[in-house]
């Protein structure tokens, strides 16, 4: 029980003070306000008193009118305050009860515990933590793809617009924004490459762990896991004194009031709570038999056979009610129970004399008494020696016998506790006190005293000395024990006394008996009289149907000073007490028992404490009575004694409960509407206690639930669809919680209830986004579908038809595709741009990046709501179409406005089509055809206008071509294989859906290729051949680096139209082999070509040695010519120089194709061609002069020629099978067979001879 503290004293001088101060107007308006009424102003609801600005000092108003109208409208101000705290503190003092004594409820364990909310402090706080990892401002390290993580989940999440919604409605936990951060990262993590002995759980993990360290920021996880811990047990379970404290806050009841009412209502006795029980039962017993007799006012039920159910119900609920308190035990923590005893409708009465199944026999009122017997010391003991040996013996009678330790006669001091059970409300205690014998005979101890005591559970429970009857033989006359009994009083036992008694079929005799008040079982209690050492009762007495009051001293009875009766119709027992103060407490526990409506009234008040006979069961009544008068002084009387069968509960219930969301809601727990454990025991409690229909809550509930959640609250469809579930079985007759009757009321608010609950589901469902982002709360969207299926059903058996359910889901989702592209539209800030003028690319920089943010919502509901929608996926698809359609007319305006043959919209396309063409039910859908055809015309225009280009650019380029080598080519060649290559790519990039107009563009670019680089050839090839003709046909001809280029462009031309020009399908590949074929023949014809012109030059070489012909005048002038002049002085060799030319010319040419020429085969195909032609000239030029002797000079060329060409072709790697070809084979023969016969002539060869031309020279 709660002590009266110094904040309860001074709330009663506060009272005492306003009540003064409130006097002074109630003559003014007309209305007095009580002590109790003042006290209620101060109890909280905005009600002030108003006792100075009332006084007569007060200055008059200039206008008394509106004076007036203003003091009335003031008043009934406070009066409506003032009800409305009155109606308050009886609500509470009903919830105390609940709280106090719960008999129908328990705190339920197995409810899904509820996070800790986000609000927008904390919101903003993580944002700024998040924010200064972002800038490095963190001692956690973490690598690049971490930070993407956080930089993406902070600008997608944290800053979302919704989720300040969802915070702001009160269903964002730091759950949700921990699951959101993980499934966020579980798909780039699983897209990382794999790293030996790191897996991807373990990087998952990693990642968690240092989300969980920038969420909390520098906090202490020790502190927080305290707290923690501590706000889960606050959400699991809570004790009454918490429970009390949260019912104060909801109710807005004080301090102070919750002390007086608890202490006058005696909240901590249970026996008195027990006996409100069953008052409050027999009270709605009687209304219901009332109601039947007398035709009471029944509820307008839906059919008239209703009203005899009605009255069935009530009695059932009642006798459940019963049932349940016979189970409980006496009190709480107690092992003993009561005993069931069965029990009629109405309070039965029983005469002792009817020998019915309720009657009580004594065996059923055996009591069992727990005695504490200590001894501590003797006092008096001077006869017996000091070192004698002495100890103490006790028993109960008829019980087993105790023994202390033994202790010296100089020092009898004990302190041992012997325990005892026994069934005797009045046992006998004897201890006895002994002395060794100390002769050799002896065999028994000797006695020297002993004492007998009568204790009961009244007794002082202090140790106390008795004096001892002396044994015989004993010298010590005052022997004295000191010692102490306890007797503890059995839960079943509510109170025992000495009383005077007289009846007329029991105790028949004016006798004063010790009297026993036993409860049976919750209705069944018994007054018994006992006679010492007995443990049956002597008499007994069954209390059902006896009214306990006070009455006046009987004359003629001598004995007792005070007296109270029980009388029962047919019967009066009279009691009297020798003390007013066990009157009190006697009459006070058998009002309790009896169960009567009428509460005894002492008729003289307590005003002091009586301390005599002090012990504590005695200060009970007193107190009480002391709590019972200072709550009548604070008014708080009629709260405590009103009848709770006169209170329209449904109403009050209704009102707690509303008070009690609200308090739920503002909490630190995200509840979604759920209450607490604590809450729902209160309630349920409640609701069986004092009768509330589970229907009329449950659509309380649901009234409240969905006001919350039409002004923006976050509540949990899953918690509608509970109570819409049972309020829809119980209307439709299906009695869920065994009640059949259904008033008319319940089913026109469940009508209403359904329609505001229709509406609510509807426009979630079309703001499914807003109202469950990121598909939080997890499960409440698809929740929030199935609840929509059954409020459509017409009744709980039929299913509603799914073209009915999809109909209206379809309707939803169409709405929901224009208020998402709206609010989207507006976050784009498209239309800050209505109305001004606007560059056609700023209009598609910004359809572009509505794009991005189209694709990002459609990502976002297949992530986070598609699973929700599984069952409907197809009305999904639906939604994402008309929201695309709706994109496409922004998308369609924007591109009109382009200026013609312009390409800068093609990366929308890519950007779209991308999403598109990897989404199965997105692809070749309705929007992205209008994409295709939209973009079909531009890409056929683009392609034909880079053919044009490319075409253009060929022919520019090739008459300007330098022909300088640029990488694999020339200038030209390499521009026109890149914009090939690029328009192939760009085409390829586009990933056009259709196949066959996708293979229609594959095929006109690989055709398009083949002619450009069968253009680019043949320029080419006219070129080289220009460039040859341009040359000189002399031994002063080098191979330019141009005609090396032209190589070059063949063979880079070759390589890429392998790439350009072939397709993977069968026939197709023409393409490239046409090409390849054009290439070949193309490079044979240059290669012929450029050995056509070294034939010539060396055909230039040969026809400057044909003037040394034998028999011509040219041969035989030069000849005399150097004979006469290498007399006097030395003449070089004659031809050294066309020779030498030769040679230099040929070593040149070789060096430079080798060097400049990509290709190794053209290389070596040419340089086999010259060697042969060449050969083949030389062989034909000696076989022209057969019959002819060479010339010295003629033949020393030619040896150096053909010994030099053979060595240097050798050198480049041609092959001997080529070197030593027949013709080669006829050329050297015939040049020895020359040389022998020149060197019989006169001067010889001069050091030159042919049969070295397998060997290396000295000389160059």
């Amino acid at each position: 029980m709660l002590d009266p503290s110094s904040s309860e004293e001074e709330g009663d001088e506060i009272l005492e003070v306003e009540h003064k101060e409130v006097a002074a107007p109630q003559s003014l308006g007309g209305a007095r306000l009580s002590p109790g009424r003042a006290a209620d102003g101060h109890g909280g609801t905005g009600l002030q008193p108003r006792g100075r600005g009332c006084g007569v000092g007060r200055p008059s108003s200039p206008s008394p009118s509106v004076g007036s109208d203003k003091e009335k409208e003031d008043l009934e101000k406070m009066q409506r305050e003032e009800e409305e705290k009155k109606k308050r503190l009886q609500l509470y003092v009903f919830v105390m009860r609940c709280i106090a004594y719960p008999f129908n409820a328990k705190q339920p364990t197995d409810m899904a515990r509820r996070q800790q909310k986000i609000s927008k402090q904390h919101l903003q706080t993580v944002k700024e933590r998040f924010q200064s990892f972002l800038h490095g401002e963190t001692q956690i390290v973490a690598d690049e793809a971490f930070i993407n993580a956080v930089q993406s989940y902070y600008d997608v999440f944290l800053k979302s617009d919704r989720v300040s919604r969802m915070v702001q409605s009160g269903g964002c936990s730091a759950s949700d924004s921990r699951e959101v951060f993980k499934k966020h990262i579980e798909k780039r993590v699983r897209s990382l490459p794999e790293i030996d002995g790191l897996s991807k759980e373990t990087v998952l993990s990693s990642w968690m762990a240092k989300f969980d360290t920038i969420y909390r920021g520098e906090e202490d996880p020790r502190k927080h896991q305290q707290r923690m811990t501590a706000s889960a047990a606050s959400e699991l379970i809570l004790s009454k004194d918490q429970l009390y404290e949260m019912f104060q806050q909801i109710l807005g009841i004080k301090k102070f009031e919750h002390q007086l009412l608890y202490n006058a209502c005696q909240l901590d006795n249970p026996d008195e709570q027990a006996a409100q029980i069953r008052r409050e039962l027999d009270g709605r017993l009687q209304m219901a038999d009332q109601i039947a007799r007398h035709g009471g006012r029944f509820p307008r039920f839906a059919s008239r056979e209703m009203e005899t159910m009605y009255i069935e119900e009530l009695r059932s609920s009642v006798n459940l009610l019963m049932a349940n308190l016979e189970s409980m035990p006496v009190s709480k923590g107690g092992e003993f129970k009561l005993q069931k005893l069965k029990r009629g409708h109405n309070t039965s009465i029983m005469d002792m004399g009817q020998e019915d199944e309720n009657t009580l026999s004594k065996s059923d009122v055996v009591l069992s008494f727990t005695l504490e017997v200590v001894i501590m010391e003797v006092q008096g003991l001077k006869s017996l020696a000091p070192n004698r040996i002495v100890y103490c013996t006790m028993e109960v009678e008829g019980g087993h016998k105790l023994q202390t330790d033994q202790a010296e006669a100089s020092k009898p001091t004990w302190g041992t506790q012997g325990d005892f059970t026994t069934t005797q409300p009045l046992p006998a205690v004897k201890v006895k006190l002994f002395t060794e014998s100390t002769g050799v005979l002896a065999l028994e101890d000797k006695e020297l005293g002993k004492v007998v005591l009568h204790p009961t559970p009244n007794s002082p429970k202090q140790s106390e000395l008795h004096k001892m009857t002396v044994s015989k033989g004993c010298p010590d006359n005052d022997l004295k024990i000191k010692l102490a009994i306890r007797m503890d009083k059995p839960q079943n036992m509510k109170h025992c006394g000495y009383l005077w008694a007289i009846g007329k079929n029991v105790w028949k005799r004016w006798k004063k008996r010790f009297f026993v008040l036993v409860q049976v079982s919750q209705y069944t209690f018994a007054m018994c009289s006992y006679r010492e050492k007995k443990a049956e009762p002597v008499e007994l007495l069954q209390l059902d149907g006896y009214t306990v009051d006070y009455t006046d001293p009987q004359p003629g009875l001598d004995g007792g000073r005070t007296f109270f009766n029980a009388v029962k119709e047919g019967d009066t027992v009279i009691f009297a007490s020798d003390d007013e103060q066990d009157r009190i407490l006697w009459v006070q526990a058998m009002y309790r028992a009896t169960g009567q409506s009428h509460k005894p009234v002492p008729p003289t008040q307590v005003q002091k404490l009586n301390s005599r006979g002090g012990t504590a069961p005695q200060l009970d009544a007193p107190i009480s009575q002391f709590y019972a008068d200072r709550a009548q002084k604070h008014g708080m009387d009629e709260f405590i004694s009103a009848n709770p069968c006169n209170f329209d509960h449904g109403s009050l219930f209704e009102l707690v409960q509303r008070l009690t969301l609200d308090h739920r809601l503002n909490d630190s727990y995200s509840c979604l509407g759920w209450f607490s454990p604590g809450q729902v025991f209160v309630l349920d409690e409640y609701c069986a206690r004092y009768g509330v229909r589970g229907c009329h809550r449950h659509l309380c509930y649901l009234s409240d639930l969905l006001e919350r959640a039409e002004n923006g609250a976050m509540i949990d469809p899953t918690l509608l669809h509970y109570s819409f579930a049972f309020c829809a079985s119980h209307v439709h007759g299906n009695r869920p919680d065994g009640i059949g009757t259904v008033t008319v009321e319940e089913k026109e608010r469940f009508e209403e209830i359904k329609e505001r609950l229709r509406v609510l589901l509807e426009n979630q469902i079309t703001h499914f986004r807003y109202c469950f982002p990121f598909g939080r709360p997890e499960g409440a969207l698809k929740a929030t579908l199935s609840l929509l299926e059954r409020v459509l059903m017409k009744d709980i058996v039929t299913p509603v038809p799914q073209e009915e359910v999809k109909a209206v889901i379809r309707k939803c989702l169409e709405q929901a595709a224009l208020v998402n592209y709206q609010r989207l539209s507006e976050y784009a800030k498209l239309e800050e741009n209505v109305g001004r003028l606007v560059t056609p690319a700023k209009k598609l920089e910004d359809t572009i990046r509505l794009a991005e943010l189209v694709i990002e919502v459609l990502q976002q509901n297949e992530e986070h709501h598609a699973e929700a929608f599984a069952w409907w996926s197809d009305l999904m698809v639906e939604h994402a179409e008309t929201f695309l359609c709706l994109y496409s007319a922004d998308m369609d305006a924007a591109l009109e406005v382009q200026p013609p043959d312009s390409w800068d919209s093609f990366p929308l396309f890519q950007l779209l089509n991308d999403f598109l063409r990897v989404d199965f039910n997105l692809c070749n859908g309705k929007f992205h055809k209008h994409l295709q055809d939209l973009y079909a015309p531009l890409v056929v225009r683009y392609v034909d206008l880079m053919e044009s280009s490319i075409a253009q650019s060929i022919h520019r380029g090739f008459e300007r071509e330098s022909w300088e080598p640029v990488n694999n080519g020339s200038g030209t060649s390499e521009d026109l294989f890149w914009k090939l290559d690029a328009l192939q790519t760009f085409i390829k990039d586009l990933h056009w859906p259709e196949e066959e107009f996708g293979k229609h563009l594959e095929t006109r670019l690989k055709l398009m290729s083949s002619d450009m680089i069968e253009s680019c050839v043949k320029r080419t090839r006219a070129a080289f051949e220009a460039k040859l003709q341009k040359s000189s046909r002399a031994t002063d001809f080098r191979v330019p680096q141009s005609i090396c280029t032209m190589f070059n462009v063949m063979v880079d031309a070759k390589a890429q139209s392998a790439k350009l020009c072939a397709m993977d399908l069968g026939q197709e590949r023409q393409y490239h082999s046409q090409i390849d074929n054009l290439i070949e023949e193309t490079v044979k014809e240059m290669i012929t070509l450029l050995v056509a012109k070294f034939v010539v030059i060396l055909e230039s070489v040969l026809a400057k040695l044909s003037r040394y012909d034998e028999g011509t005048l040219f041969s035989s002038f030069l000849s005399f010519t150097v004979k006469a002049a290498s007399k006097y002085v030395d003449v070089p060799k004659p031809g050294m120089d066309v020779a030498d030319g030769y040679v230099t010319f040929v070593r040149h040419s070789q060096d430079m194709l080798r060097e400049k020429v990509n290709e190794e085969v053209y290389i070596e195909r040419l340089f086999d061609q010259w060697y042969t032609s060449t050969m083949n000239l030389l062989g034909t030029w000696l076989t022209d002069r057969m019959d002819l002797q060479l010339h010295v000079y003629q033949l020393k060329i030619l040896i150096r020629i053909v010994k030099k060409k053979y060595r240097d072709f050798r050198l480049q790697g041609v092959l001997d099978s080529t070197l030593n070809s027949k013709m080669y084979e006829t050329v050297r023969n015939r040049l020895t067979l020359e040389e022998a016969t020149a060197s019989v002539r006169e001067g010889g060869m001069q050091g030159i001879s042919m049969k070295d031309s397998d060997e290396e020279d000295n000389d160059n």
